[in-house]
């Protein structure tokens, strides 16, 4: 997959990414990135201009919170945490991706099975 084609797959997914794994557990921006990058076997690489801007969208809708806290190497660091009201979105969207990928993948069988 091309750096851009992670780009535009990233910029209507990135939020539902980022709920997903605050459900994991609380996380830094860095260890979010991390983990996003590690679940997706490095397909998915979101960049800290990409990730931070969201993080800041997502705490402004209440989605999610933050408060300080410190890293594994000792550093002082944002730690976020999903909140009952982005649980709740959490769950919305993974219902939209789930039909809209659905409808996607019903597009490209048939598609196949047309050159067929």
């Amino acid at each position: 997959m091309t750096e851009k084609n992670r780009s535009e797959l990233l910029q209507g997914t990135l939020d539902l990414l980022i709920l997903e794994t605050l459900q994991l557990e609380p996380k830094h921006g860095w260890g979010i990135s991390k983990r996003i990058q590690q679940l997706s076997s490095d397909v998915l690489v979101i960049q800290q201009g990409s990730l931070y801007p969201a993080l800041y969208r997502l705490q402004d809708k209440g989605l999610i919170r933050s408060r300080w806290g410190e890293s594994e190497e000792g550093r002082r660091v944002k730690v976020y945490r999903l909140t009952k009201k982005g649980a709740r979105q959490l769950e919305a969207e993974r219902d939209t991706w789930r039909a809209l990928s659905g409808a996607v993948e019903a597009v490209l069988a048939a598609s196949q099975l047309q050159k067929a």
